[in-house]
């Protein structure tokens, strides 16, 4: 396998350091033209339904402070120069094009990828030391940021902060990261970036979900079904042992009753695939409203039958699929399920394309995918 970034070994990360250790890649992404800059990321944050942080501190008394956008243009006027950084997620949706970053990172499943956190920092500029439960890759973009981490730290919270911040903090390593290098951070890792100069981060975040988001997605999962999942049943009851107790052999029919729920696999990928194609989405595509729309979309559908017309996904769209067998796949996109061909579905996770691209194209599923908005026609 070529390597997606530049000095990165795919097999040696994945092998040795994937969810085990830090890596840092020098250079990596010294070749990407980054088609935002700090003034961009300050207008973002300027615009509704953008959602952006201001975090400041240290101040000289050791006091942090946290602001949530938008915000008014003449904030980053009275802001100061010094110790202080503006956070923007979901970048990439915004602003699309960042979007071809996630190509570098094409060896790691897609649905596992979050979104595209970009900050921009003051000199001393930092969010605290904290630490984190997935992995990221923090992407130097402009200027130079120190990065100090330790794999065995204190875990206890400062409570007198408004940001989740480590108590104490022991740097056990230490790197300056400069334009285009890659440090790469497992679960679990303590870390705390302080700018050296004016300078724009990328975070890229590979989240997963907890046993309590599982849980949370299964309920919901069932209670949208035309079944409740089954429902506790004791037709071989023996006498109560005492009082209100709940007995092991009803705690082992409790086990079989949740096991069941999701014992075939074809129950599992379905719940799994609408789970992950919605998990932290901030905000879903809509159907093409109106008449006017309707009608562009239906044109442009009408020549996909017969040209090459080329399709884009909607930017706040997840997409994940299953394979149900050689021919057929289970598409996903935002919760929706979609029956296909698996080179079509991985066409539509790739960011879609010319409509001949992958072989044997579903015009059934593409036209479903469309009207529900999930596939936007170039150009619109």
């Amino acid at each position: 396998m070529d390597a997606p970034l530049p000095g990165l070994d795919v097999e040696d990360f994945l092998a040795n350091r994937w969810q085990r250790k830090p890596c840092l890649i020098r250079g990596a992404l010294a070749n990407f033209d980054w088609p935002l800059d700090a003034n961009d990321l300050a207008g973002l944050a300027c615009e509704d339904q953008v959602e952006a942080r201001i975090i400041t501190g240290p101040d000289d008394h050791g006091a942090w402070t946290l602001e949530h956008g938008p915000f008014d243009e003449d904030r980053f006027e009275t802001i100061g120069n010094e110790r202080w950084t503006l956070l923007v997620q979901d970048v990439e949706k915004h602003y699309p094009p960042l979007a071809r970053l996630l190509e570098h990172f094409r060896f790691l499943p897609s649905w596992r990828i979050d979104d595209l956190m970009l900050s921009f920092a003051a000199p001393g500029g930092s969010v605290g030391p904290h630490v984190d439960q997935y992995d990221v890759f923090l992407c130097q973009v402009e200027g130079r940021r120190r990065w100090e981490i330790a794999e065995r730290f204190d875990p206890a919270r400062r409570e007198d902060v408004p940001v989740d911040m480590l108590a104490s903090f022991q740097a056990e390593q230490s790197w300056d990261l400069e334009s285009g290098d890659i440090l790469y951070l497992p679960p679990g890792v303590a870390h705390h970036g302080v700018a050296l100069d004016p300078c724009v981060t990328c975070s890229v975040g590979f989240r997963a979900p907890s046993a309590a988001d599982l849980a949370l997605g299964l309920g919901e999962w069932l209670a949208d079904r035309t079944g409740d999942g089954g429902r506790y049943r004791d037709p071989m009851l023996a006498a109560a042992p005492a009082t209100g107790e709940i007995d092991s052999a009803a705690l082992e029919r409790f086990r079989t009753l949740l096991a069941s729920t999701l014992e075939q696999d074809e129950a599992l990928a379905g719940f799994i695939g609408q789970f992950m194609s919605r998990y932290r989405q901030a905000h879903e595509p809509l159907p093409i409203p109106g008449e006017d729309g309707r009608a562009a979309l239906e044109s442009a559908l009408l020549e996909a039958h017969s040209t090459t017309t080329d399709w884009i996904t909607h930017p706040w769209a997840r997409f994940a699929w299953v394979r149900a067998n050689d021919d057929t796949a289970r598409l996903f996109a935002s919760g929706r399920e979609y029956a296909c061909t698996p080179g079509f579905a991985e066409w539509v996770c790739r960011g879609a394309g010319a409509i001949d691209a992958p072989a044997g194209v579903d015009r059934t599923c593409l036209t479903a995918l469309a009207r529900n908005g999930h596939l936007i026609p170039a150009g619109d």
